[in-house]
């Protein structure tokens, strides 16, 4: 049984650090195998743009929703591994970040993270973004329709208590 967004937005507050709810994230989706959380750019730094160091916490924060969804509930994880590579600059534009699981086993987990900006009236549609997973495979989360060209990619590997 997957969690609805209430129930992600209820694990949020309840097992998050302060500084991490000050992120202003927000859940936008569940599933079985994926979760999608909004991120405000109240964060900027100097000159409008999100911070590196903030988007590797929101797509972090998006893991741990995604696990818990495909679990059933929240439980003991300590993030591996992440590694993010940064493709654009976000000014002014939320984002949508896209956690989808590849492998989900009782100790480890693997997830693979898309962080697009949300499309306005102005936005071209391009299609649903798409992440690549370990074995090479596509996974689009299917709920990104319309969203641009993803400004972050990350992956993620959990160890799961």
């Amino acid at each position: 049984m997957t969690l609805t967004t209430a129930e992600a937005d209820t694990l949020l507050a309840d097992h998050f650090a302060p500084w991490v709810l000050d992120l202003g994230l927000s859940t936008v989706e569940t599933g079985e195998r994926h979760a999608v959380l909004r991120w405000s750019d109240r964060l900027a730094r100097e000159g409008g743009g999100l911070s590196g160091q903030a988007l590797m916490a929101a797509a972090d924060t998006a893991c741990v929703v995604a696990v818990s969804a495909a679990r059933g509930g929240f439980g003991p994880m300590t993030t591996v591994q992440q590694s993010t590579s940064f493709q654009r600059a976000v000014v002014g534009r939320d984002v949508l970040v896209h956690a989808r699981i590849t492998r989900l086993g009782r100790r480890i987990a693997f997830l693979d993270i898309t962080l697009t900006t949300e499309p306005t009236e102005h936005t071209e549609h391009t299609g649903a973004a798409e992440a690549t997973g370990a074995a090479g495979a596509a996974a689009g989360t299917g709920s990104a329709r319309g969203a641009e060209e993803p400004a972050a990619h990350a992956t993620a590997v959990y160890a799961l208590g």
